[in-house]
């Protein structure tokens, strides 16, 4: 039996693509703190009485428009992820995957667990760049739940991979067969967007982060767990992976919620100035996204692609992401196997003191 596991995480999917799931999966997405951090009363109003009424048939609509045989392609995906990663590790361990919002649940994941003899659990939640609202909040059911378990793993926790040789690797592998079949002139790399305060409030200093245009220009302490920056950062790795030239590539946010202000640029609006700056076939890539999703498949590769024919642009195409291609899952193996090596390399140090 398995005694090492391995817990991958992503955000979730509705159970289906209905106005009553939909509206369920954003009722518990939504009222997380870590996601609409407001008071209880307050995001209790806005999520039951505004967002999830008003805005699950348009979400239905649009994840009607993604879904497959199979069911959601984050899910799938993950599925597929979960399952070559297990061919490679072996019998000697037991991955998972888990959902913060709908199923496979992350709180069914960690209780399966329990049945097992797991003595070691690899935890990757598969955001690339630091959040509270995603990698926080994933890690946060993951420590409550394995409260309840009377015999406590050793855990690891792997995040922040943004600029890891590994996945920059596998971007690059993935996209650049994609950007020379398309011969874009121009690159976008689309992120999720997240509220300004939500940003600020991770810098020690109070006096770095969205002080300046140039604050993200480089990772220093003070904005070492930015999401904004650390964005940034994938950009230029990616820019240098790729061999594309300053001037030929743009940083961007999408998806955003409510009236708070959002990091900036946005990716709906920068699609005019690129226009006008003379782009005619531009590719997009999401690196916040490991897995093509509802962000990816119908905010940019559909109704970003419509309004960019709507300017007049010639062609817009999505990258695809890492989705379960095997330079990734060899990525993700290769950092367990890492992270066993420490493991075992800090057991003997530790003997050897004793």
């Amino acid at each position: 039996m398995a005694k090492r596991a391995v817990l991958l995480i992503n955000l979730g999917s509705p159970d289906a693509p209905t106005v009553p799931a939909v509206r369920r999966y954003l009722r518990q997405f939504l009222s997380d703190p870590r996601v609409i951090d407001t008071s209880a009363i307050a995001r209790f109003l806005l999520v039951n009485f505004i967002i999830a009424p008003f805005r699950s048939r348009t979400s239905a609509h649009a994840y009607q428009k993604v879904w497959t045989p199979s069911g959601s392609p984050l899910v799938v995906v993950g599925q597929q992820l979960a399952a070559k990663v297990q061919e490679r590790l072996g019998a000697d361990y037991q991955v998972i995957l888990g959902m913060r919002y709908g199923q496979p649940s992350l709180a069914e994941a960690i209780r399966r667990l329990r049945t097992t003899t797991i003595e070691e659990l690899t935890v990757l939640p598969l955001f690339p760049q630091y959040s509270t609202a995603a990698t926080a909040s994933a890690i946060d059911v993951v420590l409550e739940e394995l409260r309840a378990k009377t015999a406590v793993p050793h855990v690891r926790i792997i995040r922040d991979f943004y600029n890891d040789p590994a996945f920059i690797n596998a971007f690059v592998q993935v996209g650049k067969p994609q950007l020379k079949s398309f011969k874009a002139d121009h690159v976008l790399f689309s992120y999720h967007g997240l509220p300004v305060h939500q940003v600020t409030s991770l810098d020690p200093t109070g006096q770095h982060c969205h002080k300046s245009e140039s604050c993200c220009d480089s990772i220093v302490e003070a904005n070492r767990y930015c999401y904004r920056a650390q964005c940034y950062a994938g950009s230029r790795a990616l820019a240098e992976g790729l061999g594309l030239s300053p001037g030929t590539y743009s940083t961007a946010f999408q998806s955003r919620l409510g009236r708070a202000e959002w990091i900036k640029p946005y990716t709906d609006k920068i699609l005019p100035d690129l226009k006008a700056r003379g782009v005619r076939r531009l590719a997009v890539m999401c690196p916040t996204f490991v897995a093509d999703c509802l962000e990816t498949l119908e905010e940019i590769a559909m109704r970003a692609a419509e309004d960019w024919h709507k300017l007049g642009g010639e062609s817009l195409q999505l990258i695809h992401s890492l989705n379960a291609d095997d330079v990734w899952c060899d990525a993700v193996t290769g950092w367990i196997r890492k992270d066993e090596l420490k493991l075992q390399t800090e057991g003997a140090a530790a003997r050897a003191v004793h």
